[in-house]
């Protein structure tokens, strides 16, 4: 059976970005394996499941009705609720790799993981098949090759662009301050700073709708050899389409 391993941080993730992955490939036939900072369950950013604090825009950006079911699903899965520590992961056989986003402050810790970085290294070098999304971009950005460049450099990618990034930021600041604000510099700023070019980052089309199973014309993913990137929840359904029509 085909291992994909799903890092999370301890808390903060984003439940759509993660469970509608996860149950695209347990369909497919492919086992999920989660891996945590301390091999503890995960709990995803509680604003995206329940809207708390989102006033007016809570609608429109909480998880939707598709990315909710899936997530229900996903922590009742025995693999979620016993994850592998970070540790482990880096060295446990793996046949893909997929890199979920969130927002929220508590997803510093899986960005920023030595381990992290070294799982996705190794994915890279060995040509596995890797899917980023959102935030889940930057932990790619941030892993280096043996030459110590990103492993994204001469590589295409989208990711959170800077105009849904601020969006996000300017409709809550008034009572959320910075939580749209992982960090001070965007994510697109980030990440095309380790590319070959800035052209190397596709912004893609305008992103308003999100997808669904029935509509997938409306993500938006880029892929590049074995690496298939996506911008927001709003491109999960298509990003997971992709990635396991990858693994295929």
């Amino acid at each position: 059976m085909t291992i994909i391993l799903m890092p999370l941080p301890s808390q903060d993730f984003d439940p759509t970005e993660t469970a509608v992955p996860w149950l695209a490939l347990t369909q497919a036939g492919h086992q999920v394996r989660f891996a945590t900072p301390s091999g503890e369950m995960a709990s995803a950013d509680p604003r995206m499941v329940l809207g708390s604090g989102l006033g007016p825009w809570k609608s429109f950006l909480r998880a939707d009705k598709n990315g909710l079911a899936a997530y229900s699903a996903m922590i009742e899965d025995p693999a979620f609720k016993q994850p592998w520590d970070y540790q482990r992961a880096t060295q446990e056989p793996i046949d893909g790799l997929v890199l979920a986003g969130g927002h929220a402050q508590g997803m510093r810790e899986y960005l920023e993981s030595e381990q992290v970085h070294t799982i996705v290294a190794q994915a890279f070098e060995r040509d596995l098949p890797v899917g980023a999304i959102c935030h889940g971009v930057i932990a790619a950005a941030r892993a280096k090759n043996e030459d110590g460049q990103s492993v994204l450099f001469g590589r295409k990618t989208t990711a959170l662009t800077r105009s849904l990034e601020l969006s996000g930021w300017a409709l809550t600041v008034a009572w959320l301050g910075n939580y749209y604000r992982t960090y001070p510099e965007t994510v697109q700023d980030e990440v095309t700073g380790v590319l070959t070019d800035t052209t190397d980052f596709v912004v893609g089309p305008f992103a308003l709708l999100r997808d669904s199973e029935d509509h997938l014309e409306r993500g938006f993913t880029v892929k590049d050899g074995n690496y298939l990137s996506a911008r927001w929840p709003g491109d999960a359904h298509r990003f997971s389409k992709d990635f396991v029509d990858m693994l295929a």
